[in-house]
C-alpha cells in the first residue's frame, strides 16, 4: 500500500513538473511574442516621424536639403554598416541581450536629438540607425527560432506593429510639433521605445548572455558567393530605398504642388496604414505558395502605378496613387521578411541572409534619399528624381522573380 501511494506522489510531483515547465515555456513564447511586437514598434517610427517635419526642422536650423535628406540616409548608412557582424554578436551574447541592447540605442537616440542642437540631432539618428540595424537583422531570426510552424503569421504580426506604428508617427508629427515643436515631436517617441527595454529586460536576466548555437549537422553556406542571396538583397535594398525617399520627401512633393503640411502629413501617414493590412496577410499568402513570383509581379505593377500617378497624373487621383504605393510597399517588405525564412534552412542562417541583406541592401537604400534631393536641387524639379524611383521599381521586379523561386542558398 505504502509502494502505491509512493508511486502516486511520484507520478502526480512529476505532473506538477511538467505542468511547471509547460506554463514556463508558455511564458517565454509569451515574452518573446510581446518582443516581437515592441521591438518592430521602434524599428521605422522614429524615422517615418522626421519626414513631415524636414521643412521646420531645416527652416529653425538652417540645414541644406541634401543635409534634410541625410538625416533619412544617415540610419541606412548605420544598417548597411552594422547588419554584417549582428549575427555574430547574436552568437556571443544570444538574441534577447542584443535586442535589449538595441531598444536601449534607440532609446538613447530619441532623446539625444529632441535637444535642438544640429550636431545632436545627427548623433541620435545615428544611435537610431545603430539601434534598428540590431533588431532588422535578428527579428527575422527570432521567429524562424521560436515560431517554426508560425512563419507567416508571426512574420505579419511583426510587419503589422512594425508599419502601424510608422503610419501613427508620421500622422501625429505635425500635430504634436504645433504644441511641443519639432523637437517635442520627435522626442515623445521615445516613452513608446520605453516599453521595448521593460519587455526585453526579464528574457536577458533569465537567459544570461546564452549564445545562439549552431545548427548541427547543417552545412555552412557561403551567403557572398549565392546568386540567389544577392538577387533578395537588391530586392531588399531598393524596396526600401523607395520607402524611405517617399517619406522623406513625399509631402515636399505634395506641398510644392499645394498641399498643406499636416494634409501631406496625413497622406503619408495613409500611405503607411495602407500597407497594414497586407504586411499582415502577404507573408501568410507566401508562406504556402509553392513560390511567390505572382505577388512579385503585382508588386512591380503596384510600383511602377502609383509613381506613374505622381508623376503625371491629377491632383485629384493623388490619394489613390499613395494608396498603391503603400500597397506595394507593405508587399515587398513582406516579401523581402519572407524570403530571410524560406529561402534558408536553419535560424542562423535565416540571420545571415538578413545580414548580408540589410547591409548591401540599406548601402543602395541610403542613395535614396539624398540622390532625390540632389537631383531635385539641381533641376528644380521632381520628374527626374521619379523617373529615377520607376527605373527601381522595374528592377524590384526582375530581381524579386529570382529571389521567388522555389529554392534555398546553396
Amino acid at each position: 500500500m505504502k509502494v502505491k501511494n509512493m508511486r502516486f506522489q511520484q507520478q502526480e510531483l512529476l505532473q506538477q513538473d511538467e505542468s511547471k515547465v509547460k506554463m514556463i515555456g508558455s511564458l517565454e513564447l509569451l515574452l518573446v511574442f510581446l518582443a516581437i511586437i515592441s521591438v518592430g514598434a521602434n524599428l521605422r517610427a522614429p524615422l517615418t516621424s522626421v519626414g513631415p517635419l524636414v521643412g521646420e526642422i531645416r527652416s529653425s536650423l538652417g540645414i541644406s536639403g541634401f543635409a534634410a535628406g541625410f538625416l533619412t540616409t544617415l540610419p541606412l548608412l548605420a544598417f548597411a554598416l552594422l547588419s554584417p557582424f549582428v549575427p555574430k554578436l547574436s552568437r556571443r551574447f544570444g538574441m534577447e541581450s542584443v535586442l535589449f541592447f538595441a531598444s536601449v540605442l534607440i532609446t538613447a537616440g530619441i532623446f539625444l536629438r529632441m535637444t535642438g542642437s544640429v550636431r545632436l540631432l545627427f548623433a541620435g539618428t545615428l544611435l537610431i540607425g545603430f539601434g534598428i540595424a540590431f533588431g532588422n537583422v535578428l527579428i527575422p531570426g527570432l521567429i524562424k527560432s521560436r515560431f517554426p510552424m508560425h512563419l507567416g503569421v508571426m512574420t505579419g504580426i511583426y510587419a503589422v506593429s512594425m508599419n502601424l506604428c510608422a503610419a501613427i508617427a508620421s500622422g501625429l508629427s505635425v500635430p504634436v510639433s504645433e504644441k511641443l515643436g519639432w523637437s517635442g515631436s520627435l522626442g515623445y517617441w521615445g516613452f513608446i521605445s520605453l516599453v521595448a527595454i521593460f519587455v526585453l529586460l526579464p528574457q536577458v536576466r533569465r537567459s544570461g548572455n546564452k549564445p545562439a548555437g549552431k545548427e548541427s549537422g547543417q552545412k555552412a553556406v557561403n551567403l557572398w558567393k549565392s546568386g540567389l542571396a544577392w538577387n533578395i538583397t537588391v530586392f531588399m535594398g531598393l524596396q526600401s530605398l523607395i520607402f524611405y525617399t517617399i517619406v522623406a520627401w513625399l509631402p515636399e512633393i505634395l506641398a510644392e504642388r499645394g498641399v498643406e503640411a499636416g494634409a501631406a502629413g496625413w497622406l503619408l501617414s495613409l500611405m503607411q496604414f495602407a500597407l497594414i493590412p497586407f504586411t499582415f496577410i502577404i507573408p501568410i499568402i507566401a508562406g504556402r505558395m509553392k513560390n511567390q513570383i505572382p505577388l512579385v509581379i503585382a508588386t512591380g505593377a503596384l510600383f511602377i502605378g502609383g509613381i506613374l500617378g505622381i508623376l503625371m497624373g491629377t491632383s485629384s487621383l493623388t490619394l489613390l496613387w499613395v494608396i498603391m504605393i503603400g500597397i506595394g510597399g507593405g508587399t515587398a517588405f513582406s516579401l523581402a521578411m519572407m524570403f530571410f525564412s524560406l529561402r534558408t534552412k536553419n535560424p542562423q542562417e535565416a540571420a545571415e541572409l538578413s545580414g548580408m541583406a540589410q547591409s548591401f541592401g540599406y548601402l543602395l537604400a541610403a542613395t535614396g534619399p539624398a540622390l532625390f534631393g540632389i537631383l531635385h536641387d539641381a533641376t528644380h524639379s521632381w520628374t527626374l528624381p521619379l523617373w529615377m524611383l520607376l527605373a527601381v521599381s522595374v528592377i524590384i521586379l526582375l530581381t524579386g522573380i529570382v529571389s521567388g523561386r522555389d529554392t534555398q542558398v546553396k
